[in-house]
């Protein structure tokens, strides 16, 4: 699958949304990625997770996690795939953690997912959370990195679409400058 492709499976499904955005990590952007948005229709979704479970699927993964709740399904899809164990990590206190009796055995082979990267700050924290509970994460797949490549977790990083978007820092943002409301369409809010 071609990253045209991808993008016209987003665009179609009403994943990608332009404007004025204030992203998880307190950035902002002109365009935000809705992922939601995706998961309503499986028959576009399954074979987006099918493909990223195909960059996997020579490396034994064991386990598969997803922050909650946007990589719930995502992880359930490619775990499926991969013939894997599905799980996800969600915040208990602020810090994420493994709950609801998920256990990882010692060494165990995990595979974390999530549907954007831009900073990566996800991805860590479910990655302690893991490592934490005594798994070993092997990588990370991810529908789009908005960092251009840029994001080191110290593990394999591997998209469908890879992108160098601009993001800014609130004080430098010219969409603000412009006095255009940032916007938060995501699930968390910060």
């Amino acid at each position: 699958m071609t990253q045209a492709e991808v993008l016209d499976i987003l665009r179609k499904t009403g994943v990608l949304l332009e404007g004025h955005f204030r992203l998880t990590s307190g950035k902002h952007a002109d365009f935000y990625m809705q992922f939601a948005q995706l998961m309503q229709y499986p028959e576009e979704a399954g074979p987006l997770c099918d493909a990223l479970a195909g960059m996997f699927k020579e490396e034994g993964v064991q386990v598969v996690v997803g922050p909650a709740t946007g990589a719930i399904i995502m992880a359930y899809e490619i775990a499926r795939s991969l013939g894997a164990k599905a799980m996800f990590g969600e915040r208990d206190n602020g810090v994420m953690s493994l709950r609801r009796g998920f256990t990882i055995h010692p060494g165990e082979k995990v595979l974390v997912v999530e549907d954007v990267v831009t900073t990566g700050g996800s991805v860590r924290e479910v990655m302690e959370a893991v490592e934490k509970a005594g798994g070993k994460v092997i990588g990370a797949a991810v529908f789009v990195d908005r960092s251009g490549g840029r994001v080191d977790l110290g593990v394999p990083i591997k998209s469908l679409v890879t992108m160098d978007t601009k993001v800014y820092q609130p004080e430098e943002c010219p969409l603000c400058a412009q006095g255009i409301p940032a916007i938060k369409p995501g699930s968390r809010q910060v």
